[in-house]
């Protein structure tokens, strides 16, 4: 039996069914599935795991013996070798957290421990136990394996560590591996005839990067952790990677904060060169704006002074006309750097652009999307590709002419890589084929592709000199001459600004001109696609992390909005760092460790001598941050403030706060004088944030509430507020009383503690019928009841539209419709709804 693991069970299916020759039979080994089928007469099976199934951590504990020196503790209570500086005390110790008489206790998080935690032994420890137990099984029983994880260094660690499970059980067995770049039966036919062996190398750089990321991300977070803790979320993140990208964008916000704008002033005229003198009734359809030659007049006086030599004149006389014909090169193919930057401009975030591509990918529509390559292989069929995709009636026609014009020549990029091809189409989708997001990007990797095996396009530009009174302006416009790629791949186009047609020397109307004062702008904050192109340029983090990282600054309320603008606490962490490490902040060192990791895949250096250099790096920069830690503790303190402040407080004046509750997590208004100020107030659902405008109604602070798919509002916090009454609206009658016999209303209201609304019955402390209801929206009553459980029905109008429901979520009705939808999908047994 011939065992193929995968990273996914996804992989597994389409592996599966394109290798076999009759359709794969689903089968399980424990809970676990996996997919049988004969080839040449041979079984086969395919097993996917689930990401990582081995997961790095610390041993528990650290012990010292004279003649032994350190060791580790592992969780089945293994000693295994440790390796300290002599700097650090040694035994015997006090036996006060986090020491024991003849060690260190690392599971809790004390500042004490974290000299100790740096160099602590790090072992693999199960993290996906079903999956293991399932793949072990099949392994003992296996002839031979292929390792047919993602072909990147994140993909070789996996299958090392499958691989590692696997040799516990069958330590004979022949191992290949399969490298592919789509989920194509030519693909994965080539990859299964042409296996090859495990590199290991590219497996322990993997490997190496997961242990630094480990030991930087535990020590620093835990450090910034224990010197302050505080309501608004206590634990603060931080990272080898995630903290310099966080000073990038600390940086662009202290240039911002320093920059003192300057006045200038900006003059434009009117023209209309289909009549000769002005001022001409309305505009013309001949008429256009152009700005005064001086662009920018940094001095009023000037301005003026220009402005006063154009008064009262009516024509202007064409000085020069000039045409230019620009060429427009073709772009080079998609990279995930390239392709994250692009999408980020339509709209789609890097971490949901990696997403939306991994599915395309695992469904076949894309090539592999964690790739540096901007170079077409030799070996990829171009004309296939395009002849795939041509069935998609927008690009058909662009493709048929294409492959009439002759052999297809594709760009190259500047980055050549033998690993993967670059981002293309595998196969054709159309709107009915995806959802509309993931249709979205699809579409713009095909058409890109088209974009990279067309010709350049071609921009003529005119240039006009117009002088008023001694005056100069000037007017440009550009139109797309020759389409070329711009045909298929127009993102990022301008429109044509199309000037009228004029002649040297002639004589066009001049209808007056205006002066606009103006400020310089500081430099713009990054977007997410910008900064993904920053972090490549200074070697931060790799194509696989880099849109992880930036969700993660989010995640912790490091940043906030897009373009990315750092919060208060992003900020006071960087200066902090930044004051007494600021080596951990540079981009510097960690580019250089992300060299170190390229020379492990190289077989240049280990992974143990790269794993130490960094454990050195972040001991240094701990010893200089440890005697500080009360001004770090102050700066968080005041930063945290800062965010959560929404205004003061109507009992006591103190700062009113956003809080996290201890016991349910959750967010809400609270008084920083507690526990002497017990004022607090609920938060509405959806993203929070502080305004500086009071309520124009009753005086109270007000937040800004950015609900699930809906408009940004704002609105008061006190719950008694007028603004925030809603009226209160009989919907019907309550079945369960009608059951009864009782006559009783169901009534539609907010709760004005939790800002809930429901609908629930006048006879609630007897009949205990209750419906919860959408949070925004005008509720509007009608005369049916639901057929299914006979609650009444009500319409929700929002700005989206009207939507009749029943309230009802216990509703036999809504168990049907769940039904109906799964058996639409595909046969997939509808979940079963919570009460």
């Amino acid at each position: 039996m011939k065992l193929i693991v995968t990273e996914k069970n996804d992989a597994a299916v389409k592996i599966a069914d394109l290798l076999g020759a009759t359709k794969p039979k689903a089968d399980k080994v424990f809970n676990t599935p996996v997919y049988r089928f004969d080839v040449d007469g041979e079984e086969w099976v395919t097993i996917g795991l689930r990401g990582h199934i081995l997961e790095p951590d610390f041993t528990p504990s650290l012990i010292y013996k004279k003649r032994g020196g350190w060791s580790g503790v592992t969780v089945e209570g293994e000693a295994v070798p440790a390796t300290l500086p002599a700097s650090l005390p040694t035994p015997p110790f006090k036996k006060k957290k986090p020491f024991t008489a003849d060690g260190v206790e690392l599971k809790g998080w004390k500042m004490e421990a974290l000299p100790y935690l740096i160099y602590a032994p790090i072992e693999k420890l199960p993290k996906e136990k079903d999956i293991i137990r399932s793949l072990k099984n099949l392994a003992k029983k296996a002839d031979s394996i292929v390792i047919a994880t993602d072909f990147d260094r994140e993909g070789e660690l996996i299958g090392s560590d499958a691989l590692a499970c696997c040799r516990e059980v069958n330590a004979t067995a022949p191992v290949s591996r399969a490298r592919y770049s789509a989920f194509t039966k030519p693909e994965i036919t080539h990859a299964f005839a042409n296996l090859v062996p495990m590199d290991d190398d590219l497996a322990a750089a993997g490997g190496s990067r997961r242990d630094i990321d480990l030991i930087w991300g535990a020590v620093l977070t835990r450090y910034l952790t224990l010197v302050k803790f505080a309501g608004y979320g206590n634990v603060r993140s931080s990272g080898r990677v995630q903290t310099p990208t966080l000073a990038i964008i600390v940086e662009r916000e202290r240039e911002r904060m320093a920059f003192v704008p300057e006045d200038y002033w900006v003059i434009r005229g009117t023209f209309d060169a289909g009549a000769t003198a002005g001022p001409t009734p309305g505009e013309g359809p001949e008429a256009f704006e152009a700005p005064h030659a001086t662009a920018r007049f940094k001095v009023e006086a000037e301005a003026n002074a220009a402005m006063d030599h154009v008064a009262g004149a009516t024509s202007a006389r064409v000085v020069s006309v000039e045409k230019k014909k620009r060429t427009v090169a073709p772009p080079v193919p998609f990279n995930t750097t390239s392709l994250m930057a692009a999408a980020s401009a339509e709209g789609i975030s890097p971490a949901r652009c990696m997403r939306i591509a991994e599915s395309l990918y695992m469904d076949g529509y894309i090539s592999y999307p964690r790739v540096d390559n901007t170079v077409y292989p030799d070996s990829l069929d171009l004309a296939e590709v395009v002849n795939a995709i041509a069935g998609n009636p927008a690009y058909g026609p662009y493709c048929r002419e294409l492959l009439a014009a002759g052999p297809l020549k594709a760009t190259r990029g500047k980055t050549e890589t033998t690993d993967h091809p670059p981002i293309y189409p595998t196969a054709k989708a159309t709107p009915d084929d995806l959802s509309a997001a993931d249709y979205k990007l699809y579409n713009l990797i095909a058409r890109r592709f088209l974009a990279t095996l067309s010709g350049p396009a071609t921009v003529e530009g005119t240039k006009v000199t117009l002088d008023v009174a001694g005056e100069p302006f000037v007017a440009k416009g550009d139109v797309l001459a020759v389409p070329g790629f711009r045909a298929i791949y127009p993102y990022g186009l301008k429109k044509d600004e199309q000037l009228p047609a004029m002649a040297e020397g002639a004589t066009i109307a001049f209808n007056g001109a205006t002066c606009t004062k103006k400020q310089t702008e500081p430099p713009a904050r990054y977007s997410q696609g910008k900064l993904v192109q920053e972090m490549e340029k200074l070697g931060l983090g790799t194509k696989s992390t880099r849109a992880s990282i930036i969700e993660r600054l989010y995640q912790v309320k490091y940043v906030q909005n897009d373009p990315i603008e750092p919060s208060q606490l992003g900020i006071a962490v960087i200066e902090a760092l930044d004051k007494f490490a600021p080596h951990i902040t540079h981009a510097e060192m960690t580019a250089e460790l992300e060299h170190s990791m390229d020379r492990i895949a190289e077989g240049e250096v280990t992974k143990a001598e790269v794993v130490e250099k960094s454990r050195e790096l972040l001991s240094e920069q701990l010893a200089t941050l440890m005697p500080h830690s009360e001004e770090v503790a102050e700066a968080l303190s005041d930063a945290v403030a800062a965010d959560a402040y929404v205004g003061p407080c109507p009992k006591c004046g103190k700062d009113l706060q956003l809080r996290a509750s201890h016991k349910t997590k959750s967010m809400f208004i609270g008084c920083a004088g507690w526990p002497d100020c017990d004022v607090t107030f609920p938060l509405p659902k959806g993203k929070i944030e502080a305004v500086p405008e009071q309520c124009p109604t009753c005086g109270m602070p007000q937040v800004k509430v950015t609900a699930f798919r809906a408009k940004p509002r704002v609105q008061c916090i006190d719950p008694n507020c007028p603004t925030n009454q809603e009226p209160e609206v009989v919907v019907g009658k309550c079945p369960v009383c009608a059951a009864k016999g009782l006559d009783k209303q169901l009534i539609a209201r907010r709760n004005p503690r939790t800002l809930k609304r429901s609908v629930t019955c006048e006879n609630f402390d007897e009949c205990a019928t209750r419906y919860p209801l959408p949070q925004y929206g005008d509720i509007i009553p009608t005369e049916e009841v639901c057929e299914h459980c006979g609650a009444p029905m009500v319409v929700i109008k929002t700005a989206r539209g009207p939507w009749k429901l029943c309230p009802n979520f216990d509703c036999p009705g809504k168990e049907e419709e769940e039904k109906a939808k799964a058996a639409k999908k595909g046969g997939k047994k509808a979940p079963a709804k919570k009460k």
